[in-house]
């Protein structure tokens, strides 16, 4: 099993008939995470007119999906926020979009659509990452296999995570779960036979 998350913190600003919407996203592994990200934007940002967000946790353990519309029309602000982060299936994820208001009122839909791009965009500049279980293994080999293991292991998806030089090379092999006995077939194939392999323990992330 895997989600997708944000590989970072991203912001982006827009500007829509005067308003000035500035959106900012970040990862949070826990509702805590979420909920101090959201105080810290709303203390940068204590002159603003709206401090609008939206999260979603849930990390296998606990669950939690949470907006706001702070002072926003009910469903225009922090529920399309919301949106944005499960139509791109996104967990471990606050957004929160602030508003400077310009004078000119946008109305219910060009509110949801001023919020939902401003959350988008600032996704979009966070990246998506995938976080799925993985397990690792152990392969020794002689020095002349080192092109051939490392390349087999980048090709296969897998991560060298370790490495030992001593008589002989020893790499520690990260690959996604439920890979590692076809990876390990692959390299007792490509190595005809003279990489020794250990399975290793499994880990989150």
């Amino acid at each position: 099993m895997g989600y997708k998350t944000l590989k970072g913190f991203g912001n982006a600003k827009l500007i829509v008939k005067k308003s000035v919407f500035i959106g900012y996203a970040s990862p949070a592994n826990t509702e805590e995470e979420a909920r101090k990200f959201i105080a810290k934007i709303k203390n940068h940002h204590g002159d603003a007119t709206h401090n609008v967000s939206a999260y979603v946790i849930n990390d296998g353990r606990n669950f939690a999906v949470r907006y706001d519309d702070d002072g926003e029309p009910k469903g225009s602000a922090g529920k399309p926020i919301l949106k944005v982060i499960q139509n791109r299936e996104l967990s471990n994820v606050v957004v929160v979009v602030t508003r400077y208001f310009g004078g000119i009122k946008l109305g219910y839909g060009g509110l949801v659509k001023a919020y939902s791009d401003a959350a988008s965009r600032a996704i979009e500049k966070a990246g998506i990452a995938e976080v799925y279980e993985t397990e690792r293994f152990e392969v020794t080999f002689p020095y002349n296999l080192f092109h051939t293991v490392k390349k087999t292991v980048e090709d296969a998806d897998g991560r060298v995570v370790g490495e030992e030089y001593g008589q002989l090379v020893k790499f520690t092999v990260e690959t996604r779960k439920g890979k590692v006995e076809s990876l390990m077939e692959l390299l007792r194939e490509r190595t005809k036979g003279r990489a020794r392999l250990r399975a290793l323990f499994m880990l989150e992330g």
